[in-house]
């Protein structure tokens, strides 16, 4: 083993997420994560409780959403106050430096239907999270249900431009943009809907 290093869930994701690639998630163990990133099993373990979970950041990307949530201006709307949020989280976690490795890791997440059943789970959490920090806010239940369902949403648009080959915008602007068309779109008027 080497001398102690930070950010043993960093280097744990890394090495995963190199392996995952390299071996395929099915047939790359937890001890050859750690090996790989240079730490034991049982670090492993003290951070993640299974492999499943070690792309997923542990609660970071929903803990970032709620402090934005949080901090946002009393004044703010329901969804502004999402905007803010998703701007934050541009800011702090989707940062021009974890494009490649979240381009990778869902390119990774989109081979195997194991991991992308436990993404959609963690989406329906973040959403969870967003509408509890809502309500506590003084947003009304159910305003705050829609606001963090078209957060969710906009969150899954720009999330998708931003790890895009072609694109260098970063995260907080895709992310407002994505929301103001949900919020553009608005009703459909009855013209235009086909049965």
């Amino acid at each position: 083993m080497t001398r102690w290093q930070p950010d043993a869930p960093g280097r744990l994701a890394a090495a995963a997420l190199d392996l995952f690639e390299e071996n395929g998630y099915e047939n790359t163990t937890v001890i050859e994560i750690a090996e790989r990133a240079g730490l034991t099993k049982s670090t492993f373990f003290r951070h993640f409780p299974d492999k499943r979970e070690v792309l997923f950041g542990r609660g970071t990307v929903a803990a970032l959403l709620v402090e934005g949530i949080d901090s946002a201006p009393p004044t703010a709307g329901p969804l502004d106050t999402v905007a803010d949020a998703l701007d934050a989280l541009g800011r702090t976690f989707f940062t021009a430096d974890r494009r490649e490795f979240s381009r990778r890791r869902q390119a990774v997440l989109n081979a195997h239907t194991e991991l992308r059943e436990r993404e959609a789970l963690k989406r329906i959490d973040l959403t969870a999270a967003m509408i509890e920090a809502l309500n506590r806010r003084g947003v009304p239940i159910l305003t705050a249900r829609v606001a963090a369902k078209l957060g969710a949403l906009a969150w899954e648009i720009a999330f998708d431009q931003w790890i895009g080959t072609d694109n260098k915008e970063n995260f907080g602007p895709l992310a407002r943009q994505a929301l103001a068309e949900v919020r553009a779109a608005g009703p459909v008027p009855e013209t235009q809907i086909v049965s």
